[in-house]
């Protein structure tokens, strides 16, 4: 069929969109900023189109030839007035798939029972699939809770609340009752939609083999990682006050957690079970197997899409962020010389040229770990010009080389966690010369790694700030020579 995508910069659609490749299907992507789509490997499979929901041309030429639409938008924190702006675009696109000839609509909404009373959030997701319903094509709109994945903002909750407390506090929708499904059924589903008659025009609840709560989640969360965690009820604690305690302990933000925790007041389970009958060879995962797939993408590193994928703006200067259980901190840099002349400095740091910047306060750390047992930086390097993946550089290990662009170095100083450094030199598209990008990467261990970080991240901040002008100067002189 030809399909069209909406949402495929976000969680869902990102992992959508192969899926569907898989099937032979014909994908053109609707999304307003196709650069955010840049490094998918399957973009060069698809068709692409820029455009705003919001606007009637735009959706005009994206539905134009299409079969089946998929919505898949949604504004979780996106302000105030973000559910009245959902329902116009979910009229606009309606109306748009009806004029252009579109047969069906497939949408991904909240698990909740109408005669409750439902969160804002809650209500303007079942209110979007009405909107969709308006224009008179059939809609088949299924209907999920937690969405357990690497990288979805269920778990991305329950993973930090977890890792980084050892003393959790739960309030009373801890205690709530939900059906979390993995997304690896949530995709089965969607893609499965097309080709079942039966779900045609309807609303389909999906959910997971178990129904558990946020708390028992996080209690199997700390059992799979083998973290010892106590369960503390609080009554008197406000949505309002979790989602501020939310936005301090994980990299979630107090707008966007609020309204995912008031909807979590509210129950999301599975009450109709028609789709055992429409989706016969669909079995859903236990919330068992479905964390097991989580924990091992994270592990080995090949998470495909995150919650924080659909959100973001121009690159500044300096940006600190977490996912994925990283804290990264970046810094960039425009540089007049090449991305090898870039490479050449960044690639020759360390042993006796020392590290450019209050190389005094590296001699201390590598002091220091020696006396707690570390290696420190007596190691120096093999070589002061060349560098393979491997070689031991101070207190630090080479974990990854791509000659004129790239080095990544994993630390075996002494820290509560795990820790990288990495450089990257690449070509500017504007100008000559190059973008120099420096990044460190930590994995906290716990309560006391998250602390360990945030105390010295004002020295941090000094040392990588200047290792990064020293580099961009080195280079640059070393252009004029």
């Amino acid at each position: 069929m030809n399909l069209l995508v909406t949402g495929a910069t976000g969680y869902v659609g990102g992992r959508l969109v192969p899926r569907l490749l898989e099937d032979g299907h014909t994908l053109r992507c609707l999304v307003r900023d196709p650069e955010r789509l840049k490094g998918r490997p399957w973009l060069d499979q698809v068709e692409t189109v820029q455009g705003d929901v919001l606007k009637s041309d735009d959706l005009a030429e994206a539905m134009r030839g299409m079969d089946v639409a998929y919505y898949l938008i949604h504004s979780l924190g996106g302000g105030d007035g973000y559910a009245e702006r959902d329902l116009k675009a979910a009229r606009e696109f309606a109306g748009a798939a009806k004029t252009a000839g579109v047969k069906r609509i497939i949408y991904l909404g909240g698990l909740a029972k109408d005669n409750q009373e439902l969160s804002e959030h809650l209500r303007s997701r079942q209110a979007t699939g009405d909107a969709l319903r308006e224009a008179g094509l059939p809609v088949t709109e299924f209907r999920a809770g937690v969405v357990v994945g690497s990288g979805s903002l269920s778990f991305e909750m329950i993973r930090y609340l977890t890792e980084r407390v050892p003393v959790m506090i739960c309030p009373s929708w801890v205690y709530t009752p939900a059906q979390p499904i993995g997304i690896r059924d949530v995709l089965e589903y969607l893609a499965a939609a097309l080709t079942r008659e039966e779900s045609v025009g309807r609303i389909i609840e999906i959910g997971g083999e178990d129904v558990v709560t946020y708390g028992t989640m996080m209690t199997a969360y700390a059992e799979a990682r083998g973290l010892k965690r106590r369960m503390l009820p609080v009554p008197f604690l406000t949505p309002r006050l979790s989602s501020y305690w939310v936005h301090l302990v994980t990299p979630i933000p107090s707008a966007i957690a609020r309204p995912l925790i008031l909807g979590l007041r509210n129950e999301n389970k599975v009450t109709d079970f028609s789709a055992r009958d429409i989706f016969p060879d669909i079995q859903p995962s236990t919330y068992a197997v479905s964390l097991e797939r989580a924990l091992a993408r994270l592990d080995a590193g090949t998470v495909e899409t995150r919650w924080t994928d659909a959100a973001g703006d121009a690159f500044p200067h300096v940006v600190l962020e977490s996912r994925e259980g990283l804290i990264l901190e970046h810094r960039r840099r425009p540089v007049n010389a090449s991305p090898e002349a870039v490479f050449r400095v960044f690639s020759g740091i360390g042993g006796e040229r020392g590290w450019f910047f209050m190389n005094v306060a590296w001699r201390l750390r590598g002091a220091l770990d020696r006396m707690i047992g570390g290696v420190g930086l007596r190691r120096g390097r093999r070589d002061p010009d060349s560098l393979r993946v491997g070689d031991a550089l101070d207190f630090w290990r080479v974990e990854a080389v791509e000659p004129g662009s790239l080095i990544r170095l994993r630390a075996e100083m002494k820290v509560p966690g795990k820790a990288w450094l990495e450089f990257q030199a690449e070509p500017r598209n504007d100008a000559e010369g190059s973008i120099l990008t420096q990044t460190a990467f930590f994995a906290p261990k716990g309560l006391w790694g998250l602390m360990y970080w945030y105390v010295l991240y004002p020295l941090h901040g000094i040392i990588f700030s200047g290792l990064i002008r020293k580099i961009v100067r080195k280079a640059e002189e070393t252009h004029l020579l």
